[in-house]
């Protein structure tokens, strides 16, 4: 924050998410038509929607940039050693490391706040479905920077470490999502006149894919849907196995941690034992 690029990048994070929100408002109330139409709470609550997923895209845009060199800059600089010779332990290192540089990322969400409240002004959102999804924003930045700072850790220089993390941020939102599309075509053509039932375990891989994740807070419908709709013998629909957001919150803390162990693990250089 003593440079000005920490406020100028602020400024046009906040620009571009009120832009956003001013577009699909002007969208939804007949501006292009010259019209004058009313704005609904359910307009309101797409709205939401909208917000929640483009800043998560933003969050998974910026989070790898800002943890991909935090180990590796420092060995490009030629200070790691000088680091490692402190009295601090390797966990102290990594976790703040990632705590330094998601606290940028941290202040950018606080930030977007008073564009949330404009929801608000039309209905049809609760203060606890916005903490949720700040709540969601912070473990998907927890996620990715692990991940982010592991790679930088593993590799040695920081653009590698930059475009491997970039990869599996990739991998995680786009790779899921056409990976649960792609089977889910495959085996409902393989099981013609099936019962979707049959092949309801498909929705375990979309459990993996933060933007269904996260609408799966607000709509549960999504979730029945993901796993086949499932009924009862008396036709009635019967609640899925597990909540999509569930998974993804089990699955990636698990992941994130090792992440973590790993970058505890290998940020110290080791030597070979002799045969």
């Amino acid at each position: 924050m003593r440079t000005a690029r920490s406020s100028l990048s602020l400024l046009f994070y906040l620009l571009a998410i009120g832009l956003l929100a001013m577009g699909f408002i002007y969208l939804n109330t007949g501006g292009i038509r010259g019209g004058m139409a009313s704005f609904r709470p359910q307009e309101s609550r797409d709205l939401f929607y909208f917000l929640s997923v483009a800043q998560l895209v933003l969050v998974a845009f910026m989070t790898p940039g800002l943890t991909a060199g935090v180990i590796s800059g420092e060995r490009e600089k030629q200070t790691l050693n000088i680091l490692l010779t402190t009295q601090q332990s390797s966990t102290t290192i990594i976790l703040s490391k990632l705590v330094s540089s998601l606290s940028f990322m941290l202040l950018v969400i606080i930030a977007t706040l008073p564009v949330y409240s404009i929801v608000f002004l039309f209905g049809g959102i609760s203060p606890k479905q916005l903490s949720l999804v700040f709540l969601f924003y912070i473990f998907a930045m927890f996620v990715l920077g692990a991940f982010g700072v592991l790679f930088s850790t593993i590799f040695k220089r920081t653009m590698i470490s930059v475009v491997v993390t970039y990869g599996f941020t990739l991998a995680v939102f786009a790779g899921t999502g056409l990976l649960f599309i792609f089977l889910q075509g495959v085996l409902r053509q393989y099981n013609q006149g099936a019962n979707p039932q049959s092949y309801g375990w498909v929705g375990y891989v979309l459990g993996l894919n933060p933007v269904a994740a996260l609408l799966s807070i607000f709509e549960p419908s999504l979730n029945r849907e993901a796993f086949g709709n499932r009924m009862t013998p008396s036709g009635t629909p019967t609640p899925p196995p597990i909540e999509l957001w569930q998974e993804f919150v089990i699955v990636y803390a698990v992941l994130a941690i090792g992440a973590l162990l790993l970058s505890i693990r290998y940020i110290r250089p080791r030597l070979k034992k002799r045969g």
